[in-house]
């Protein structure tokens, strides 16, 4: 491959992209293991595919904003370097696929062009900010919580603390207490709140942290009922660097801080959250919202008189379904359903082009793989129906039945085990043909995921199915594992699906028909929510068991849907929370990495980060130790007690009584230019002192 020069004005993505195009050479040229190059190139938002040989890219739009120029921007990348589709996803990012690893360098620097960044979209990192779609235009809201998910964005992006952390770390910004935004499933979640304390008004939020989806659903747990938005960062800076030290680091698949909260307890982990206070970067960390720049209004001038509507009743229909009242008088804004969340180059530009004069410079992406245009004048509404009905995406029922969730599954993921996408749009085309009035109810909603990850959210749908597989006549054919009564109940609270049974993937129209019907028969003026927990799971497993009969099977049953050919299970190796690193080699070198970051920011006056690398650095180090003495390595917390345990006490590391203590010390000092230098000094001995043990341990091995 070729090397190039990026001509960008901020020489931290420019090294960014600098350093991702040396390390895929050092990978193809043999000089990388592919598991460190892996852990690097998913915090650079490079992400392998089910198909060999290409990359899917994860483009990271902080809570799912992009502006008009952005989303051009990705049009225009995703013909350079993909196959002209945008895929909208659950946390307002935008995918690209089948790229060619050896240009991701350079699609990166063309990204930046818009300041779009790829970097920490994937990996054991904080990955992109979600918030309630709606911030800054909902009349309910006590306040925009735009600025402050943004400032958390900025804040984080390259923070020390959470570039290597043991999984992957999720928040989410909900902007009223109906929370949209799906706190309660998030890593950490938050939802805006006003107190008057002496006598004036302060913002804060409602905090909820270790909440998570996946195989093992975990609701979040409240940790302050209002806290004040100054304290809002330096929080989750403890929350991050408790999870960094303490998180599980060999088993992926119990890493994510919801384990680590089961496991010490909460009131054990507030108390080491605390712990880290004086260490923080900043005791308090102000956000102007007033400062934050307003949405930029178009001309609003109609760049064509001769539109014609098609359909008036869909028309009207969706009118009373994709339309609603923002908070600025005179405005309202438009939602637009995307099937799948799939949406093509062509189609971007088109609808740019011709929407640019009548919608704000202000695109959001929604959770549920949708987009919302804001600040659209009333009087409008008919021309850009015309526009969005020529291209077809003026589907009524955004966010209702029909608008079904779903991830990519086996359409390109390696962990996908049965199609979700084709289910979705049949599905969506039952509800729509054969229960038209589902349009207007946005309360019980369908969601479908490849595999039991719950991408697609299937674990809090009111209907929810995920991919799985079944055996039968010597065969295997595509499952659904069926789950139901999942749902929000707001100010932060809400309700994991149950599972109820597992049923052949063609069956899957005919386990909706019944579960709505039965609605619709028995469930009266009560809520899909209210009528399913009356209900229960065993309830629905008599009600759907029929279609789990296998007995009747048709060769149909062993093809799954939008496939030709009869279904086999094809699992890859998943990348949604990195790959660990246990080579010893990597991790000096690693180490010496981090030593170069602690003198940058050092020479920034970033004492905190540079502490925090100095750290990092030892930690490295240490476990570099312990992997040649044949000691397996978990936490960073369990790395440091032993090194104690088989070095420091057989007499191997003398220079202090405990290397713990020692490392440790970073957390009962305030971040100073003197301990900063001090502890930066100290890190580069110890990495001295290990890399000569290591090659003394090594000659005593071969010899």
């Amino acid at each position: 491959m070729q090397s190039f020069r990026t001509e960008l004005e901020n020489p931290l993505v420019e090294r960014d992209i600098l350093e991702l195009e040396k390390k895929i050479r050092l990978f193809r040229e043999g000089q990388m293991p592919e598991e460190k190059f892996r852990s690097l190139r998913l915090a650079r938002g490079v992400y392998g595919q089910r198909q060999q040989g290409v990359q899917m890219v994860r483009i990271k739009l902080p809570y799912g904003k992009m502006t008009l120029a952005q989303w051009k921007r990705c049009a225009a990348v995703s013909d350079e370097y993909s196959n002209g589709n945008l895929h909208l996803t659950t946390r307002q990012d935008i995918q690209i696929h089948y790229v060619s690893l050896d240009r991701t360098p350079q699609l990166w620097a063309e990204l930046e062009q818009d300041q779009i960044t790829l970097r920490e979209a994937c990996g054991n990192t904080v990955r992109n900010i979600t918030a309630s779609d709606t911030a800054g235009i909902d009349p309910e809201e006590p306040f925009d919580v735009t600025p402050y998910a943004h400032t958390m964005f900025e804040y984080f992006l390259r923070k020390p603390v959470c570039q290597e952390m043991g999984r992957k770390f999720k928040i989410a910004f909900s902007n009223s207490e109906k929370d949209t935004a799906l706190t309660f499933m998030h890593d950490l979640g938050v939802i805006p709140r006003i107190q008057v304390l002496e006598g004036k008004k302060v913002r804060g939020f409602k905090v909820l942290i270790a909440g998570g989806l996946g195989a093992q659903p975990h609701l979040a747990v409240t940790t302050h009922e209002f806290l004040e938005a100054d304290l809002l960062i330096p929080y989750l800076e403890a929350v991050l660097r408790v999870f960094d030290r303490h998180g599980e680091r060999n088993s992926r698949h119990k890493a994510r801080i919801k384990f680590l909260v089961q496991k010490i307890g909460i009131d054990a982990f507030n108390e080491l959250v605390f712990a880290e206070q004086k260490a923080l970067t900043c005791q308090r960390y102000p956000v102007d919202a007033d400062a934050f720049p307003p949405a930029q209004l178009p001309s609003y001038n109609l760049p064509d008189a001769s539109y014609s509507i098609k359909n008036e009743f869909q028309y009207e229909l969706w009118k009373n379904t994709n339309v609603v009242s923002q908070k600025q008088e005179g405005y309202v804004a438009i939602y637009v359903r995307v099937p799948n969340g799939n949406i093509s180059s062509d189609s971007s530009r088109r609808l740019i082009e011709q929407l640019k004069d009548v919608i704000a410079n202000d695109v959001r992406i929604t959770i549920n793989q949708g987009l919302q245009f804001r600040f659209v004048k009333p009087e409008h509404l008919p021309y850009i129906y015309s526009v969005l009905e020529t291209e077809g995406f003026a589907a009524a029922g955004f966010g209702s039945t029909a608008d079904i969730t779903s991830c990519p599954g086996t359409d390109t993921c390696n962990l996908g085990i049965s199609n979700s996408t084709g289910t979705a749009l049949t599905l969506s085309e039952v509800i729509e043909d054969e229960f038209p009035e589902f349009l207007y109810n946005k309360e019980l909603c369908v969601k479908i995921s490849g595999c039991m990850n719950s991408c697609g959210q299937h674990g809090m749908a009111s209907i929810g199915f995920h991919g799985s597989s079944l055996k039968a006549k010597g065969q295997v054919l595509p499952a659904l594992q069926v789950l139901i009564g999942g749902g929000v109940l707001g100010s932060g609270e809400g309700r994991i699906a149950d599972k109820v049974i597992k049923v052949p993937s063609k069956r899957a129209p005919e386990v909706v028909r019944t579960i709505l019907n039965d609605y619709k028969e028995h469930g009266g003026s009560r809520s899909f929510l209210d009528y399913s927990k009356e209900k229960g799971d065993r309830y629905y497993y008599e009600l759907l068991k029929p279609l789990s009969d296998l007995e009747s099977l048709t060769p149909e049953d062993f093809i799954d849907w939008g496939q030709q050919e009869n279904f086999s299970t094809a699992i890859g190796v998943g990348e949604c929370a990195g790959v660990m690193i246990d080579l010893v080699a990597t991790l000096i070198l690693e180490a010496e990495e981090k030593i170069e970051l602690s003198e940058e920011c050092i020479s920034n006056l970033a004492w905190a980060d540079g502490i925090y690398h100095a750290y990092s650095a030892q930690v490295h180090s240490a476990k570099a130790i312990l992997l040649q003495k044949g000691v397996q390595c978990n936490t960073q917390h369990g790395i440091l007690t032993d090194f104690d345990k088989h070095i420091t006490a057989a007499g191997l590391f003398t220079a202090v009584a405990s290397f713990k203590d020692h490392v440790l010390r970073m957390n009962s000092q305030e971040p100073s230019a003197s301990f900063a230098k001090e502890y930066l000094q100290q890190a580069k001995a110890f990495i001295v002192y290990a890399k000569e043990l290591r090659e003394t341990m090594v000659k005593e091995e071969t010899q």
